[in-house]
């Protein structure tokens, strides 16, 4: 059983990977190993991948608007499932250098939903983002809300990756199943993320910006989670109804910054140095997911609250880091 997974060095894409290599499939892997985060770090997931599973797992550095290499890739593997996590990301990222964004979020998005076209693929699954829900203020939050607000050019290239795939299964009847996911995180967790910066704050005694002057809420959904989420679909596919589906894929609850805060401190027994400052361009004020969607599909409901989650996180972070 061969999937292909873009962005198998990224956070969601590196623990997918070990998810269905556990669970006994072959893995070709892509990821450019940019250097939007630590390239470091991403090579230190690749190399815990390859320690682990030296037989199952082929990984080529390509980028995703290389059409032509990315075909070579389909044509030499026989695939039964993409699973497409590689994206640029980062909402405040996008403000500065939308064009990352236009080339590998949407010209990418592009030339991965064609190939997997052209060769027949089964499965297509792929990362949105709870982003494209912009400042609703209606929650839970619920696929059928009207998404055509986005507040980012990230969030934008998110909605057009829906919008692509809906008009591909209108067109050729080609299926798809898009992902929404709410703020992961874990261990290998991305630095950029605010879990992460709680804690590198904390141990390397920097002192941290909270935005929005610490009054946002967040969906945080620990990834085993997000990957038993994924996981189930594929083996529930049959279950889904729209040839174009889009599925919340989150914890369902909505937790406050400040609480995190202090669950942080309370952890590591040290007080954050950080300052209050105003809510950055295209940041949402909340997020809280419906998952009532994906627990029918796959009976199977996200079992980490954020008090285990962030100590899985912790241990990891320090051992990591050699604290």
């Amino acid at each position: 059983m061969n999937i292909l997974i873009t962005g198998c060095a990224g956070f969601i894409g590196f623990h997918s990977t070990l998810k269905f290599l556990n669970e006994g499939y072959k893995v070709i892997g892509i990821d450019n190993l940019n250097n939007y985060y630590s390239p470091k770090l991403k090579n230190n997931r690749l190399k815990y991948i390859k320690n682990k599973f030296k037989n199952n797992f082929k990984f080529y550095r390509l980028d995703l608007e290389d059409y032509s290499e990315i075909k070579k890739v389909y044509k030499y593997y026989k695939i039964g499932t993409v699973l497409h996590l590689g994206a640029q990301a980062g909402v405040r990222y996008s403000i500065e250098n939308p064009e990352v964004y236009i080339k590998s979020n949407i010209n990418g998005f592009y030339n991965i939903i064609e190939l997997s076209r052209l060769n027949k693929i089964k499965n297509f699954l792929y990362a949105s983002s709870s982003s494209v829900y912009g400042n609703n203020r209606t929650y839970p939050l619920n696929e059928d809300f009207n998404t055509d607000n986005p507040l980012s050019l990230y969030a934008a290239s998110k909605k057009t990756n829906e919008l692509i795939a809906s008009s591909y299964f209108n067109i050729f009847k080609f299926k798809s199943v898009g992902l929404r996911f709410f703020t992961v995180y874990g261990p290998f967790g991305r630095p950029d993320m605010i879990i992460y910066k709680l804690f590198e704050s904390i141990y390397f005694k920097t002192k941290i910006n909270i935005y929005n002057n610490g009054n946002h809420f967040r969906d945080f959904t620990f990834v085993d989670d997000v990957t038993e989420y994924i996981y189930r679909l594929l083996k529930n596919r049959s279950k889904l109804k729209n040839g174009a589906e889009i599925l919340n894929v989150g914890c369902g609850n909505s937790i406050s910054l400040k609480k995190i805060i202090q669950l942080v401190e309370k952890i590591t027994k040290s007080k954050l140095k950080y300052k209050l400052v105003d809510m950055q361009l295209g940041d949402v004020i909340k997020t809280h997911s419906d998952t009532s969607k994906i627990k029918q599909i796959t009976k199977y409901k996200a079992k980490y609250n954020y008090v285990e989650g962030i100590n899985i996180f912790h241990e990891w972070f320090k051992s990591y880091h050699k604290i």
